[in-house]
């Protein structure tokens, strides 16, 4: 095998490994538009507040310290203990499950009946609330999780395949925070399907997906239907906070990559959960291809526009995306 074709081999790989962290944050997309029909513009800054708080958590952190040690005159910001990783981790899902209820209770129960419009406005706003609210809780400083998550290329693969190509090929080098990734989005995935398949509570969330009003004949409670979801997008946002925190630290910039996710939405379709994986998979091997073939062509850096540019090409000649759900009205 030529050297060049291995390189554009590991280039494909990395972009497959890359595909599937945007996939994990257009889950929790996915779930929410899927059974009310509201964008949550919110959801990479739920990311980040899952991850800010099971670092927290983790390190022992006292929330609303600068806060409380402004009102108070002291000076604590720390327990004095550290929070095992599988207890810390139990403890942020009770977070995020409360937070699920907050949002319902608090905002989305007054909003029944509004405009799409109005909706994606309200997520706007609790994006940004849920930000400073993070900032107040934990800080803003850039926080690690010790989670034990392997990090670096993987030794073995690259020394398994070095020379595969001659001298001039030094092996493959894939991560392997993004194996680890894809196995976990892989199990995630599979169990989101069997939970929707096979549960009563997954066969209700998909009722009310497809008729609100079906099913309240039937005796399915919205406001429980909506927590849930909002529980499992908050559970899908946390574990894509492990996995991007872990790779770049946890730091505010993470609620940027909600705007990744978003091409990752346009190709696979607002209500498909294949689709948003088979969307980030597109997505990340197309910009990596893209840059290893052409970015040298046009001053490099294409990465931060490929995706974008796809995603137009795809709402111009598709736009429900490859598995999203035709909308034919009358007239």
């Amino acid at each position: 095998m030529s050297t060049d074709f291995l390189y554009l081999v590991e280039v494909l790989i990395n972009g497959l490994m890359a595909g599937v962290m945007y996939s994990l944050v257009a889950l929790g997309f996915v779930l929410i538009f899927k059974a009310s029909g509201i964008f949550n513009y919110a959801q990479g800054v739920m990311a980040l507040f899952a991850a800010l708080t099971l670092a927290g958590i983790m390190e022992g952190q006292v929330p609303f310290a600068h806060i409380i040690n402004a009102i108070l005159g002291t000076n604590i910001h720390h327990f004095g203990w550290h929070v095992p990783a599988v207890l810390a981790i139990l403890m942020t899902i009770v977070v995020m499950v409360g937070f699920a209820w907050g949002v319902q209770r608090f905002v989305f129960r007054h909003l029944v009946g509004q405009e799409p419009i109005i909706l994606f406005m309200a997520t706007i706003g609790l994006a940004y609330f849920l930000e400073g609210v993070g900032d107040l809780m934990w800080g803003s400083d850039i926080k690690t999780l010790a989670l034990g998550l392997p990090q670096g290329g993987s030794r073995w693969l690259e020394d398994m395949t070095v020379g595969w190509g001659g001298d001039d090929f030094y092996g493959f080098y894939i991560d392997k925070l993004d194996m680890v990734a894809t196995i976990v989005a892989i199990l995630l995935v599979a169990s989101l399907i069997a939970f929707s398949q096979y549960t009563k509570h997954g066969r209700a969330m998909r009722a009310v997906a497809d008729d609100h009003q079906a099913a309240l004949s039937v005796g399915i409670s919205l406001n429980f239907i909506w927590i849930l979801v909002w529980s499992l997008a908050g559970f899908v946002a946390l574990v894509a906070g492990i996995m991007w925190g872990a790779k770049s630290g946890v730091q505010f910039s993470l609620s940027m990559i909600a705007l990744k996710a978003l091409p990752v939405l346009m190709l696979g379709g607002f209500t498909s959960i294949p689709g948003a994986i088979v969307g980030g998979l597109i997505i990340g091997m197309g910009e990596k291809l893209f840059e290893y073939t052409v970015g040298s062509l046009v001053g490099g850096a294409t990465e931060n526009w490929f995706a974008y540019v796809l995603a137009l090409l795809f709402l111009v000649f598709r736009p429900q995306g490859l598995f999203g759900e035709r909308i034919i009205e009358r007239v």
